[in-house]
């Protein structure tokens, strides 16, 4: 049995600091939905773009997100008791865009507090509204385990996430 020739682009690394933006681009090729994470800290609602969101258990209802912590948001989300997860539909990526710039940017969002208190965003695919239930330190950035409280659900396009760029679902 033969190996399959590798394509003439591939390129083969150890992460290192060196390789940063290497390990980047790889990992950019897994595309992945898109959300926005609400709390409420100090100085009022607060919001995030985030990609980096799963499901973690059914019984208990548990999932979780990823904030990094050299975010200038990264400390009201680690110490948010309560926080909702929005999965982001196709005609919401202003709203995203909006939110990886500014997290006050609230301003022309339509929303309202949830359940727990956290703003929760109007029109997204599904809301997960959460109360926090453990932290993990992961390197440069900390695991939000959150257990779900509530669940707002409705059909739609999902906004996805590929190579740097955010686009729609294709069905194939």
């Amino acid at each position: 049995m033969s190996a399959e020739p590798r394509h003439p682009m591939t390129q083969t690394f150890a992460p290192s600091p060196d390789t940063a933006r290497d390990l980047r681009n790889a990992l950019g090729q897994f595309g992945t939905g898109v959300t926005v994470v609400t709390c409420i800290d100090g100085e009022g609602p607060l919001g995030m773009t985030a990609n980096s969101f799963a499901s973690v258990s059914l019984d208990p209802a548990l999932v979780l997100w990823s904030p990094a912590k050299a975010s200038k948001r990264y400390p009201s989300f680690v110490a948010a008791k309560s926080f909702a997860i929005h999965i982001v539909a196709a005609e919401q990526a202003g709203l995203c865009a909006g939110f990886a710039r500014d997290g006050r940017a609230f301003d022309g969002a339509d929303w309202a507090p949830g359940a727990n208190g956290a703003p929760v965003l109007k029109n997204a695919l599904s809301v997960f509204e959460c109360e926090q239930s453990a932290l993990h330190d992961a390197g440069d950035h900390t695991i939000i385990l959150g257990k779900v409280t509530q669940v707002t659900t409705r059909p739609g396009a999902p906004l996805m996430f590929f190579g740097g760029r955010y686009g729609g679902f294709a069905e194939g």
